[in-house]
């Protein structure tokens, strides 16, 4: 993790170094290119996490239950990237609920603690899926005898709750961890492997199908990131690369920087972290069951920052490097881009001590938020007062190049 974050950061010498004269059409067309790769990053790593996913189930151990885990975790890298591609690009916002939808009822899914406390008023909150062959929600019975990737997919949001969420990243990472019981204290969830041994020494019951149901889980995924991996691909005549470059190169400007302001203010400053740290909740930490969340912000963070340089560090390591909304800035004031790029690295320089919290002091987010750590509270709040700079830096970055009234989202939330 180290190595990484240190090469990333090392990029922000690049991107304030000065460049040939680049046209509105082609950062638009590269906008397009970095949405690909990050799709592709995604569905690459998800497979892998397919694979490993298969191999615990098949295999139950504790080498092959941890290969699972780091392989979610490897596959969040490139996914939370993508996410700056979800605001002003409906293709993505329409679709990415059935992928990283939470906080979530758990209890919808498997087991849980006896103390487990639901979204008030889910009627789904506790149906256990893995436990029953059909279940009562409301006025309706659902027959879940036969666990599918289609099954799975039509149960989100069951009963209308959205609390519901019966696929994606965080479905698996909780039958890969199982709940965080450890409240503001120190530790993650502590599922064991035996949970899918089938047979005997299965524990917690029904293990046959809590295996199919994280395989099935794991094919969604891929199915859905296959899906839109193909939506940014180059070449296709019908699909939304080619809708969007077809358009004018102001709309695919505003797309991109409406989508950076709206996940740096309203989604990573406000939903992500204002809504945890006033509440104090753990259960509205966004990777709540693995405590992975400091990476999760990270990654959103330099999600953003790679649509303003125009630079993302692929999977494999490689570089993918192209024309920037920088350089468009640059190109009308030298002086406005320095101060504009020098708000963006003093921001993920700042999110990224999230990070540093949790690997280097063994002080994740969710300590971070307690009611009684004053040091870590104020750490997420300077994150959150970052971000918020940077979403002024982005709207000044928006008006140097004549993208006025941007009005990024804020979910409702005052800064």
């Amino acid at each position: 993790m180290y190595r990484r974050i240190t090469l990333l950061s090392s990029l922000a010498l690049t991107a304030t170094s000065s460049f040939a004269a680049v046209t509105e059409q082609q950062v638009v067309e590269h906008y397009a290119d970095l949405a690909h790769a990050v799709y592709e990053d995604s569905l690459i790593t998800a497979k892998v996490l397919e694979t490993k996913i298969n191999a615990l189930v098949e295999s139950p151990s504790e080498q092959t239950l941890a290969e699972a885990k780091q392989a979610w975790l490897d596959s969040r890298v490139p996914y939370q990237q993508s996410e700056v591609f979800r605001f002003g690009n409906p293709v993505v916002d329409d679709w990415e609920g059935q992928l990283n939808a939470w906080p979530l009822d758990e209890g919808l899914i498997d087991y849980v603690d006896a103390n487990y406390q639901s979204e008030l008023g889910n009627e789904g909150a506790v149906a256990n899926i893995i436990a029953n062959e059909q279940v009562q929600v409301g006025a309706d019975t659902i027959d879940t005898q036969r666990i599918t990737p289609e099954l799975i997919a039509s149960l989100n949001e069951l009963g209308g709750s959205e609390a519901n969420v019966a696929s994606g990243y965080h479905a698996i990472e909780f039958l890969l961890w199982g709940q965080d019981l450890n409240g503001n204290s120190s530790g993650a969830g502590a599922r064991q492997y035996t949970d899918y041994v089938v047979g005997d020494a299965c524990t917690n019951n029904h293990c046959d199908r809590r295996g199919e149901y994280l395989q099935a889980t794991a094919k969604l995924l891929v199915s859905d990131l296959a899906w839109m991996e193909q939506q940014w691909a180059d070449g296709a005549s019908n699909n939304y690369r080619s809708e969007l470059l077809a358009d004018s190169s102001t709309t695919g400007l505003r797309k991109m920087m409406f989508g950076m302001g709206s996940l740096s203010l309203g989604e990573l400053a406000g939903e992500r972290m204002k809504v945890a740290l006033e509440a104090n909740s753990t259960e509205d930490e966004h990777d709540c069951f693995s405590d992975n969340t400091h990476n999760s912000h990270y990654y959103n963070e330099q999600g953003i920052y790679n649509v303003y340089t125009g630079m993302y560090l692929r999977a494999d390591g490689s570089l993918l490097t192209g024309p920037s909304i920088h350089e468009l800035v640059s190109q009308v004031s030298k002086e406005e881009a320095k101060e504009i790029q020098g708000q963006f690295d003093q921001t993920r320089t700042q999110v990224r001590q999230l990070v540093y919290s949790a690997e280097k002091n063994n002080t994740h987010f969710d300590q971070l938020i307690a009611s009684n750590n004053a040091e870590g509270n104020q750490l997420v709040e300077d994150s959150i007062s970052a971000l918020v700079a940077q979403t002024a830096a982005i709207e000044k970055a928006a008006g140097v190049i004549g993208i006025t009234s941007l009005n990024p989202d804020t979910a409702d939330h005052e800064f």
